[in-house]
């Protein structure tokens, strides 16, 4: 016990301060003079229900059709186990494919399947053995949707009780850190103090609370550290303290208790998401965000957008309004390729509302954005509302969409007939848009947002350029080179609706990488690259109804994925650095920009 106040007696400007100190001081001092050193940590109960973000298989109370992997050395394999009636049981073997893997595996959320494994490999189950003859197409969004015998309908016994081996996402690099130095000061023996144990007096101990079964584990703190705060109600008569919190996180409870000695921690993917949940449960303000920002830094890394989805609905339930709007702009900025992942039919439905609201959707046109939505409804199926259809529909900019498009809905598009009336009113609405001045329109509609546009990248509205290389033609972009003195140009009109269609507006495009370049064209560069977007004719004729706000989008040549979008001003954007960047440039020194024009009505 000396030991701990010499060291919190050593320097009197590290930050800590001693009990007969605090018996003079409020906690709101204490705990500015401690830097967060204890909060509330391990006095209340912590539900595990929806909090596991990385280790994808959720624990908490089981659903009806749920499943789960056990017997596996790690969370991507194992027997597959059914939850029905009320009770965990098997599925045999019988007719086992990859097919049927696929479905389990992106039920829990991995990937995709890896392989299919016969009875036996993980062990035997118990209970019964719910599913048998099981044949999946490989797209179903449960196993219980699949064709088999019936519930409990078998001649297997548990030897034959299936397996899976899911891909696991190892594309996401789980080892980098991000190192968090809060400790001003702080000396690194009181971490070497944690790390030893030495004259430790009282136990933590680290249970989940949805498993009687799990490992437990125990760790030694130092009584007098926990003292100091009296929201922990450690009296002298008690000698542990016990923490329910979710399996995955028990590896990072030290390093957690460690940053509370130190206020140093590193962050990995693996830890982020329990260890921001502790810090939000327990109100450690500046750790939580810091490692908000490490989620920011995560978005690009995983190529199958599962982590992002889960980020966003990990920020609703911690009412974490900043990083749900980080991942929302994100996953706005790749709508494209969200649509065509895995992770789309595991969307809520209100994460995409929240999506379809948003102007900064990066797509074709407005014409996918109907599509997507209509074919997630459909995968869907009876779990979307007549309510919800409407709801999310009615998110659909359909004044935006082509005339030849807008007219061929009521033929090509399968929710038309089950929902005619509203398509009545909204296709009448595009027509309108499309024939009728804007002062009219406004009169009788009031939602504005309707008639702006998103950011659309079809031919005509868009141009692409390389940087380094001439990249031909490829997709919807059209894909040029122009740098410095020798701008490209494309054409496009003076507006979407018909009314401006015959009126043409010429635009130039360029990327001004080096100094001199910028002062051939009379200004000045403070910041390179620069890139340009103007019209080689004046405006003026359409500035009274019409405004343009123009885009520039930076994306990675190799794999197309948007880490910027930002706006033109006087016909100029400023390529940010990675210090000016909300997510840092995932491809430096290989990304194209993409140049979109967008009018709107004033």
């Amino acid at each position: 016990m000396l030991h701990i106040y010499a060291l919190l007696n050593k320097k009197p400007n590290v930050g800590f301060i001693s009990p007969s100190y605090y018996s003079k001081v409020s906690p709101k001092m204490v705990s500015s003079r401690i830097c967060f050193v204890i909060w509330t940590l391990l006095s209340l109960h912590v539900s595990t229900q929806g909090w596991n973000l990385f280790d994808v298989q959720k624990k908490g109370p089981p659903v009806e059709g749920g499943l789960r992997l056990v017997g596996g050395d790690l969370p991507n394999k194992g027997r597959v186990e059914v939850y029905h009636d009320g009770q965990w049981g098997t599925v045999c073997d019988d007719g086992w494919t990859l097919n049927e893997a696929q479905v389990v595996c992106q039920q829990l959320g991995f990937p995709g399947a890896v392989s299919a494994i016969p009875g036996g490999t993980f062990g035997e189950g118990s209970g019964p053995i719910w599913l048998d003859d099981v044949n999946c197409k490989g797209s179903e969004s449960f196993l219980s949707s699949c064709h088999f015998k019936g519930w409990s309908v078998t001649d297997c016994a548990h030897k034959e009780d299936a397996g899976v081996v899911c891909e696991s996402g190892k594309d996401m690099d789980n080892s980098r850190k991000f190192q968090l130095d809060h400790s001003l000061g702080l000396s690194e023996k009181l971490g070497r103090l944690f790390d030893s144990g030495d004259n430790c007096d009282f136990s933590v101990l680290v249970r989940d609370p949805s498993d009687d079964q799990a490992g437990q584990k125990t760790i030694c703190v130092h009584r007098l550290i926990f003292s100091l705060y009296p929201q922990f109600n450690i009296s002298n008569s008690s000698n542990n303290l016990t923490v329910e919190i979710s399996e995955v996180c028990h590896p990072h409870i030290s390093s957690f208790l460690r940053y509370l000695y130190t206020r140093k921690i590193d962050v990995t993917i693996s830890s982020a998401q329990c260890l921001h949940q502790l810090s939000y449960i327990y109100q450690l303000e500046q750790l939580l965000e810091e490692i908000g920002k490490v989620f920011t830094l995560l978005l690009p890394q995983d190529s199958t957008f599962r982590t992002q989805v889960s980020l966003y609905e990990y920020g609703v339930r911690t009412k974490d309004m900043l990083l749900q709007e980080n991942v929302l702009q994100y996953l706005s900025w790749n709508f494209e390729f969200l649509v065509d992942s895995t992770a789309w039919k595991t969307v809520s439905i209100h994460m995409m509302k929240a999506l379809l609201s948003r102007s900064d959707l990066v797509v074709k046109d407005e014409f996918f954005v109907l599509q997507a939505l209509e074919d997630s409804i459909k995968m869907k199926g009876e779990t979307v509302s007549l309510e919800d259809k409407v709801s999310l529909l009615s998110h659909i900019r359909f004044s935006m969409i082509p005339v030849e498009k807008l007219y061929d809905i009521q033929f090509s598009s399968g929710m038309y007939q089950s929902n005619e009336a509203f398509y009545h009113r909204a296709l009448l609405k595009g027509f309108l848009f499309n024939t009728l001045a804007f002062s009219k329109i406004k009169e009788r509609f009031n939602n504005f947002e309707d008639y702006q546009p998103r950011i659309y990248t079809a031919e005509p509205w868009a141009t692409a350029i390389n940087d380094t290389s001439n990249s031909g033609y490829n997709s919807h972009y059209n894909y040029r080179y122009g740098s410095g003195s020798n701008p490209v140009s494309f054409t496009t009109p003076a507006h979407n609706s018909v009314i401006y269609r015959q009126q043409k507006i010429n635009w130039l495009v360029q990327v001004l990488q080096n100094s001199w370049e910028c002062s051939n064209q009379g200004f000045y560069c403070d910041s390179l690259p620069v890139a340009r977007l103007y019209s080689q004719y004046s405006l003026n004729n359409y500035e009274t109804t019409i405004r343009y706000n123009n885009k520039l989008i930076l994306s990675c040549k190799a794999e197309n994925i948007v880490f910027h979008v930002q706006d033109f001003k006087s016909g100029k954007a400023i390529v940010p650095t990675n210090s000016t960047l909300g997510l840092p440039h995932p491809c430096p020194d290989d990304y194209r920009f993409t140049f979109v024009v967008r009018p709107e009505y004033i």
